[in-house]
């Protein structure tokens, strides 16, 4: 007989539980902190400014949960949590849990009411302005978003600086590129290439703070626009990451023709999201993104590899493939 355990049920109701102690570390610095090196209990606590009462709770509950090491009295950070939670270094990802722990998470508490409503439950909730503008009014909220994005994307930039034929072109825009981080990525792993990134004017100060970082100056660019108003620059490919799944299909619609548009024969188009598989049942991830995009978005989705493989077919372009990046990341590749 089959054993039938709640365990799986428990564990997913739950799972707030351990989300919420790591968000709260990141947010109190404490991997930047340990990655200094190994503290003892009384001198973390204090640096932290933990009530005694949760202290031992808290550092012990991120040990058993992996984040942490501890020999006897003295805590230190993991290998993954020193290379991608230390704020000082360029492996950091934090910025999405940054913005999850501020933003996402009290807006999730939500998530029925969109379920029922279609109404975004973000900042724009009460409002007819788009989250966008209020996110690049705010330059505080600004520097941090566009930092969560590279978070969010850093594995999936790496994977397209390696695995996209780039031998075979010479220039590339990052169309909506934030901080930067792919157009960097490419740059990094294909030193023949030149790159630019595209986004709204208040974006190029943190570009070009994020690209100087890496000296890149002569060979990645920052070219400022709205895709909304104006045409899209040309290079012999352009890239969408994390752009398309935040807005509704006519909009997706748009800005594929744009890039259509703007690309040479034998141009390519690379959009990536968590793409959900065709099946839709098994990238759990890419599925709680469309719902992200519910909470976030007034018409925002997410969508599977052969969605977007017929809408690129739609506007003009020849081929298509589908490829894996990493985790629950795609990218869907478009030929003009």
């Amino acid at each position: 007989m089959t054993h039938i355990s709640p365990e799986k049920i428990l564990q997913t109701g739950l799972a707030f539980w351990p989300a919420k102690v790591l968000l709260s570390a990141v947010e109190m610095g404490l991997f930047t902190d340990l990655a200094k090196g190994p503290r003892t209990f009384e001198d973390l606590t204090g640096r932290l400014g933990l009530h005694n009462r949760a202290s031992r709770d808290f550092l012990d509950a991120l040990v058993a949960l992996g984040f942490l090491n501890r020999d006897g009295d003295i805590y230190s950070n993991t290998d993954e949590t020193g290379l991608f939670l230390d704020k000082e270094k360029p492996s950091y990802v934090g910025g999405i849990l940054e913005m999850a722990n501020r933003r996402l998470y009290p807006y999730w508490g939500h998530l029925t009411e969109a379920l029922r409503t279609g109404i975004p439950q973000n900042e724009a909730k009460h409002s007819t302005v788009s989250p966008f503008e209020t996110l690049y009014a705010d330059p505080y909220a600004l520097k941090e978003f566009l930092a969560a994005m590279t978070g969010v994307s850093i594995g999936a930039n790496k994977a397209i600086a390696q695995k996209f034929p780039w031998a075979d072109y010479s220039t590339y825009i990052d169309i909506g590129t934030a901080q930067g981080n792919l157009a960097i990525e490419i740059a990094l792993a294909n030193p023949s290439l030149k790159g630019m990134g595209y986004d709204l004017p208040e974006c190029a100060p943190i570009f070009e703070e994020y690209r100087d970082s890496f000296n890149l100056t002569d060979r990645v660019t920052f070219v400022p626009g709205d895709f909304f108003k104006d045409d899209l620059p040309t290079a012999d490919v352009l890239l969408m990451g994390h752009i398309l799944h935040d807005w509704d299909l006519p909009t997706k619609m748009m800005l594929l023709t744009k890039a259509y548009a703007a690309l040479p024969a034998g141009g390519a188009v690379i959009v990536y999201d968590s793409i959900i598989d065709d099946d839709r049942s098994k990238n759990a991830f890419g599925l709680m993104m469309s719902l992200n995009m519910l909470i976030e978005t007034p018409g925002g989705f997410d969508y599977t590899g052969a969605d977007c493989c017929g809408w690129m077919k739609e506007v003009g372009f020849k081929s298509t493939r589908v490829e894996h990046l990493v985790g629950p990341d795609s990218m869907v590749i478009g030929i003009k």
